[in-house]
């Protein structure tokens, strides 16, 4: 991985912020207006048409056993995640959803020392440790209402985490084109007769709403690939902040939600907590490359 480019890395990652905190904007702006499992449905469907080359790269492969049961598995994590996400996103201030979703890292982490047998030091569990601590921050159970979207987030932040856990498995079988258009395929198939069933009419302008979702949340998956080939994770990890900035501005000036100073805070702490553990790993490797 090239370390010449960190300034082309920061600004590729700053795009990709924008591009996830528009997404936020979309859904949050769209709110209740739609069913959730129907919103998330029709937004599966208008990404088939853009992960076209990875469904065309799945049907002339053929892929082991174990790897369809994982695509399954992951089809299952990454639909619930979405659908908790939409309903908490359409309803709940922007920047708590943002914070909240900084915990799918540490889902990870623990997820890999759990399942797939990765090591797990002090220090892991130290950070793990603060990152719990800023979502308490966050939430302050018992000094401030606990709405149903937090309790939506916090089950899309496990979710995911179990998703990209999946995602570790599968990069052994298959591309990442393929990946992405699997689990977008999936959740389409999932979804659909949930959606069928609380389906309501739906205006064009509705379906053009959710079809932009789509395509900025692609755009952003597209720019955090560039910005990860540039640079060590190291150094685009900081930026990923940035998009709880915007997300607090978004909500302050376009939907008149006041900033959380705490929410801020701890949202830095699970970042934080996130950015140290990434580091870490990344010395880990230098030292296991140096010895070998």
């Amino acid at each position: 991985m090239p370390d010449a480019r960190p300034l082309v890395a920061i600004l590729w990652m700053v795009a990709t912020t924008l591009l996830f905190a528009a997404t936020n904007i979309v859904v949050h702006a769209q709110g209740d207006s739609v069913p959730v499992v129907q919103a998330v449905f029709i937004r599966m469907v208008c990404g088939l048409i853009l992960v076209l080359p990875g469904l065309i790269e799945i049907a002339r492969n053929r892929y082991p056993r174990d790897a369809w049961t994982m695509f399954g598995l992951r089809g299952i994590a990454q639909t619930a995640g979405m659908v908790l996400w939409f309903f908490a996103m359409a309803r709940t201030p922007m920047a708590d959803v943002t914070a909240i979703g900084y915990l799918t890292p540490i889902v990870v982490t623990v997820g890999g020392a759990l399942l797939l047998g990765e090591g797990f030091s002090w220090r892991r569990g130290a950070a793990i440790g603060v990152a719990l601590v800023g979502a308490l921050v966050i939430l302050r159970p018992g000094l401030r209402e606990i709405l149903p979207g937090h309790v939506a987030e916090l089950g899309a932040a496990l979710a995911f985490g179990l998703s990209y856990l999946g995602v570790k498995r599968l990069t052994r079988h298959a591309s990442a084109n393929a990946i992405v258009a699997m689990m977008t395929l999936m959740a389409a198939v999932i979804l659909a007769p949930w959606a069928l069933a609380v389906w309501q009419p739906v205006s064009l302008s509705q379906v053009l709403w959710l079809g932009l979702t789509a395509v900025l949340a692609t755009g952003g998956q597209l720019t955090m690939t560039k910005a990860l080939a540039s640079a060590p994770v190291s150094v685009t990890q900081p930026v990923v902040f940035t998009q709880l900035i915007w997300v607090a501005l978004a909500g302050l000036f376009l939907f008149g939600e006041p900033i959380d100073p705490l929410v801020i805070l701890g949202g830095a702490m699970i970042l934080g907590s996130v950015v140290y553990v990434t580091l870490r790993e990344a010395a880990l490797k230098r030292r296991a490359a140096a010895r070998g």
